[in-house]
């Protein structure tokens, strides 16, 4: 006998056939909020390697000062593991949606209030305390913010280009990349005493105006088509936290071992360059500032094609790529830093950010969420992530900046990031391909 249609299933099968125009919308509305995630979280880190460790954190031995500035910056890291596993579980638990409008409220308002900080020689102790405080707000934003992105991105994609629209969530860094470092390379041309008065402020500023922009922006899309359907089948994780990390964490420790290298490999490029340039070899900011640019520009084309290709070949055989080219990189990249040419510093960074970094973060926003079923895909993918930025990104700019400075040369840092390309490698070898997979596996 026929039974009735449930409307409320109807309903799903409906939302679940999205047009083009709706996965326009959505990969649109994802990535302007990335840009600005990713926007608000790298200006810190460039204005910890050019500024915090004179205003905030003074020191009579230079040394201490940048590695306590650089400190600030890596809380934001180890914050982001948190909020990976809150927004996260609330993700899997409420909905998409709602999730990627916090996130970003939270990223935003916490940036803005570090342009307004009082400094040390104003409020004494309580500068680098608040200073801190708000870097872990942001950290807390931006580990939510990923996942969310990632997933209403992948749940709204054809089977077929997921890799590819995954792909453009990921351009929202070097486009934030673009853009903290422009802003800082335009500030960074004032006199020294107004820059440190009052330029460095102007980047945590601007962010309220993109704030506004993409929370306007992400109202008018709707909600995973996946969420909705997982929804009304009544299949919501009780505890996507327990699921994701405890019941299987292989899955979990391969999303850990996947991210480590190409996030340590990009913020040596990013942050620690910086401060190895300017302090050690007495090169100018803006020649970094410049340099960073011109690398992240290109890999706003590079990213894009390797999630197109990871569409036709794979996810897995990227990160093989990336991590043998990182181990071959290790040691020529600062020797070819070392040899103080503009030009040759250029190119140095922009073929090592986009095959040291792009050829594995391209595909990630895709491959990340698909080693996990739809139930704990929002925790099982942001914590994985997060976890493994906290230690790459956190530790890694620190841990070379006291390298160089005990040991006097690059060789250790050389060394430390072919150990963590090992750790990659391993992590590809045990991990399976999810191009042909299903979002739909509950």
């Amino acid at each position: 006998m026929n039974h009735p249609a449930n409307p409320a299933l109807a309903q799903e099968g409906r939302s679940a056939k999205t047009d083009s125009s709706e996965v326009s919308r959505v990969v649109f509305a994802s990535s302007v909020g990335t840009i600005i995630e990713w926007y608000d979280f790298l200006i810190y880190g460039t204005a910890a390697a050019l500024v915090f460790n004179k205003i905030f954190f003074p020191a009579d031995d230079p040394l201490m000062g940048t590695l306590a500035a650089l400190g600030s910056a890596a809380v934001g890291f180890f914050a982001r593991p948190f909020g990976g596993a809150v927004f996260g579980y609330f993700g899997d638990r409420l909905g998409r949606k709602s999730m990627l409008l916090l996130t970003l409220a939270i990223m935003g308002l916490g940036t803005f209030a570090i342009g307004l900080l009082p400094t040390y020689q104003q409020i004494g102790i309580w500068a680098p305390i608040l200073l801190i405080v708000l870097r872990i707000v942001q950290g807390i934003g931006l580990g939510g913010e990923w996942g969310g992105a990632a997933l209403m991105v992948l749940e709204h994609a054809p089977k077929r280009r997921r890799g590819l629209c995954g792909s453009l969530v990921q351009v929202g860094f070097p486009i934030g990349l673009i853009l903290s470092a422009g802003v800082y390379s335009m500030v960074s041309t004032l006199p020294e005493e107004d820059f440190m008065a009052w330029g460095w402020r102007v980047p945590f500023l601007l962010s309220v105006v993109l704030v506004a922009l993409g929370a306007f922006i992400r109202t008018r899309v709707s909600e995973s088509p996946v969420f909705l359907e997982m929804k009304a089948k009544k299949e919501i994780a009780r505890n996507p936290f327990a699921e994701a990390v405890f019941r299987d964490p292989k899955n979990f420790l391969i999303a850990v071992g996947l991210k480590i290298c190409e996030v340590s490999w990009v913020y040596m490029l990013t942050v620690f360059m910086v401060v190895y340039a300017t302090k050690n070899l007495g090169l100018p900011k803006e020649m970094l500032l410049n340099a960073i640019m011109v690398a992240a520009a290109i890999e706003v084309v590079t990213i894009p094609l390797f999630g197109w290709l990871s569409d036709i070949v794979g996810r897995r055989p990227f990160y093989f790529a990336g991590t043998l080219f990182t181990i071959v990189f290790a040691f020529p990249l600062f020797w070819l830093v070392d040899t103080r040419d503009p030009w040759i510093i250029i190119a140095a960074t922009a073929v090592a950010l986009s095959f040291g970094h792009g050829l594995m973060f391209g595909p990630q926003a895709t491959y990340f969420p698909e080693l996990f079923g739809a139930r704990v895909r929002y925790t099982g993918a942001s914590f994985g992530f997060q976890v493994s930025a906290a230690l790459g990104g956190g530790l890694a700019p620190i841990l070379a900046t006291l390298l160089v400075g005990k040991l006097g040369g690059t060789a250790g840092v050389s060394i430390m990031l072919i150990g963590l390309a090992c750790v990659t490698l391993v992590a590809a070898f045990f991990a399976h391909e999810t191009r042909d997979e299903s979002v739909r596996n509950f």
